[in-house]
């Protein structure tokens, strides 16, 4: 179980990095006044995908090995996960450009929730 442990705390590292690059990109995109191309959407999928997969891991070890130590750890989990889904349907009726740098700054708010759901674990 200390894998899933280690696990889940090196791939929280890692959404914090990618959520930073990935929201910087969108916000470039924006300046350059471009919409969501379709690497860029594509890295917010998989941004997604790993959430799931860092959630995943958090249900594995609050099941099998302990809770975390203050249980706004897990209200951060799911406002990650949900960050850019609903993001992404509130941004979809606006300009192209408007798209890119709405959908960057969630992505850096998410980079925030990863740094709070890393410092409440």
């Amino acid at each position: 179980m200390d894998t899933v442990l280690s696990l889940h705390g090196r791939l929280a590292t890692v959404l914090l990095l990618y959520y930073g690059a990935v929201g910087l990109w969108g916000i470039a995109l924006g300046l350059r006044g471009s919409g969501p191309t379709s690497g860029f959407r594509g890295a917010l999928v998989i941004a997604e995908i790993a959430v799931l997969a860092q959630g995943l891991f958090g249900v594995l070890v609050f099941l099998f090995y302990r809770q975390p130590s203050d249980t706004l750890h897990v209200l951060y989990g799911f406002a990650l996960a949900l960050a850019i889904p609903l993001a992404w349907t509130t941004v979809r009726d606006r300009s192209p450009r408007a798209q890119s740098v709405w959908l960057g700054l969630v992505a850096l708010f998410a980079a925030g929730l990863a740094i709070r759901g890393i410092t409440t674990s």
